[in-house]
């Protein structure tokens, strides 16, 4: 039997229990497994590790845990005092692109409303969601850490907060979002490229008090569903002035 000591630091103490955060955990094992085993079945989700050191060397997911071994495990926000070729998780720098669970329906809204590339069904099964984010590149956004687990996840993330209106705010943080916001670009609906499109195309679809009062319309590109400044409008510039100017 082996013992191996294991020290978790910042946000990844969220995963564990109360007598297990802070501290040095004693893992005791009787046959040897990668590290990223390890991690995991202490309730640590892998996209949510940034970087592992053991015995003051950095090693990544395959190293395979010995007797004595001394472990810290790093979450992102280490990421300002570690190198990054440090880092064992693929850089997320240039992905704005997310899909997310069914517990994250007004999250997914939020993000379109800034303009972001957002999928989310309210019956999309794990497996696909794990696919969707492999296949595609996107940053799954989760309630569920035994999805993040899901060993062809790269990108992940475990959101903290239940409030809908908290929960955008630390996706911004988390992904530095604020300089790529470009609100109404996106159909809220489905997610669809949002296009102008002249009045007079689209006169028999609209209603006649917005024909008279309305003079700029946009229209999706992939369900067609119209867009125009009505009675919500400076509602939904409220919450997106509330959201971005919390930079």
């Amino acid at each position: 039997m082996g013992v191996a000591y294991l020290c978790f630091y910042g946000e990844l103490n969220d995963f564990l229990p109360r007598h297990k955060r802070q501290v040095s955990i004693n893992y005791t094992f009787t046959e040897r497994g990668s590290i990223k085993d390890v991690i995991e079945s202490l309730g640590v989700p892998h996209p949510e590790v940034y970087s592992i050191e053991v015995n003051s060397i950095f090693v990544d997911f395959t190293y395979i845990i010995q007797d004595g071994d001394n472990i810290n495990v790093y979450p992102i926000s280490s990421c300002a005092r570690i190198k990054p070729n440090l880092c064992i998780q693929p850089q997320t720098n240039n992905i704005q692109s997310f899909v997310l669970d069914i517990h994250l329906g007004k999250l997914a809204t939020s993000l379109r409303l800034l303009g972001f590339d957002t999928l989310y069904r309210n019956d999309y099964s794990d497996p696909e969601l794990a696919r969707v984010s492999s296949s595609e590149n996107r940053i799954l956004l989760t309630r569920d850490k035994g999805l993040l687990m899901r060993s062809i996840v790269s990108y992940g993330y475990y959101v903290r907060q239940t409030d809908p209106q908290k929960q955008i705010i630390e996706v911004m943080y988390r992904f530095n979002l604020f300089e790529y916001a470009a609100p109404f670009r996106r159909c809220l609906r489905c997610n669809g490229i949002l296009n102008s499109v002249a009045k007079e195309v689209i006169l028999t679809q609209i209603p006649e008090s917005v024909k008279n009062l309305n003079h700029e319309f946009h229209r999706c590109q992939s369900c067609n569903q119209i867009y125009w400044k009505g009675s919500h409008y400076n509602k939904l510039q409220n919450v997106i002035s509330n959201i971005l100017n919390n930079v």
